[in-house]
């Protein structure tokens, strides 16, 4: 990563990429004239943390007042749109640490021709150093930044699928527990995972409304080769988007039975609770009755007084016994 001190705020990195031959990514020092393209196309990754950024983004060279607002916007939703052969929008992705790829959400800012590819972000993403690394490797592939923009998103859908699995495997845990024979309350694993299904399915079928819509766009507007790899792309995440439906089928359905099952449980418990009061109550009757104190109580004066009464308490557990048997709860 560049230093803090570049030329270019908030640079990450640049490169320079020549079709169908290499790569070079620019120095940590390389000014704004560095990044003009002429027979190749530059890629621009920008960290949006600088407040410098958008002074430097309006003196750069084809940048409508759109396409200024998309790249340096910090809005948290998918967006995608074409003005004056510009292509610019914001991407989902995951969000990365140091060491390992996060489940959290990222917005990846991005707009682009087919001289140039600008990308900001406020987080690390995933998505962006896989590219990166593809392009180090083999930068002849990439003939234009639009083919850049694609293996943007098919990277997007690789790290989906990868959490997708994942997902996957929770669930099937989740799932022997639930329908095994003892009873687990498994819904606090249960929601975070059902939660973030509900985010990543509401955020795609937005990715894929906004991606048709801007294939639908008029075609005196649109560049060429966009409305192709919208479609390629709207194909490929509606693919991830059905498995990540199904994913929430299954958790809908196994907190369904853990509520069921939560329900029978308190059900049981209140069934057994109702019976020992039922059993409990004629002998409360029978021990409030000579527990009164008042005069002339009966067997108050004799000599198995205690006896008696214990007697009425155990014949009236039998009778309750018995009537609940011949009304068929027991």
């Amino acid at each position: 990563m560049f230093p803090l001190t570049s030329p270019i705020p908030g640079l990450v990195w640049a490169y320079r990429i020549i079709p169908g031959l290499r790569s070079e990514r620019l120095p940590a020092d390389c000014s704004a004239l560095d990044v003009q393209p002429g027979d190749d196309f530059i890629w621009l990754h920008l960290n949006l943390a600088d407040t410098r950024l958008p002074a430097f983004l309006e003196q750069f060279p084809g940048l409508t007042q759109p396409v200024l607002s998309a790249l340096t916007t910090h809005d948290t939703h998918a967006a995608l749109a074409i003005d004056e052969g510009l292509l610019f929008g914001t991407l989902i992705d995951f969000q990365r640490e140091f060491d390992a790829t996060t489940r959290d959400i990222g917005w990846l800012h991005f707009a682009l021709t087919d001289r140039f590819i600008i990308t900001t972000r406020l987080q690390p993403i995933r998505s962006v150093d896989k590219v990166r690394a593809a392009v180090e490797k083999n930068a002849a592939r990439y003939a234009t930044p639009l083919q850049l923009f694609e293996v943007l998103v098919a990277e997007f859908q690789r790290g989906l699928i990868a959490v997708v699995l994942e997902l996957t495997d929770e669930l099937n845990q989740i799932e022997d527990l639930v329908y095994g024979s003892e009873l687990r309350d498994e819904r606090r694993r249960l929601t975070p995972v059902r939660r973030l299904i509900v985010r990543l399915h509401r955020h795609l079928r937005t990715m894929l409304l906004i991606m048709r819509r801007a294939s639908a766009t008029d075609d005196d507007e649109i560049p060429d080769g966009v409305e192709d790899s919208l479609i390629r792309l709207s194909g490929r995440l509606e693919a991830v988007d059905q498995d990540v439906q199904a994913l929430a089928d299954r958790a809908r359905l196994l907190h369904e039975e853990l509520d069921s099952k939560q329900s029978a449980e308190t059900n049981r418990h209140l069934y057994i609770l109702s019976l020992m009061t039922a059993l409990l109550l004629p002998p409360s009757l029978v021990t409030g009755f000579f527990g009164m104190n008042t005069t002339n109580l009966p067997l108050a004066d004799g000599m198995h007084g205690t006896g008696y009464a214990f007697a009425f308490i155990v014949i009236s557990v039998m009778l309750s016994w018995w009537v609940l048997r011949r009304t068929g709860i027991l």
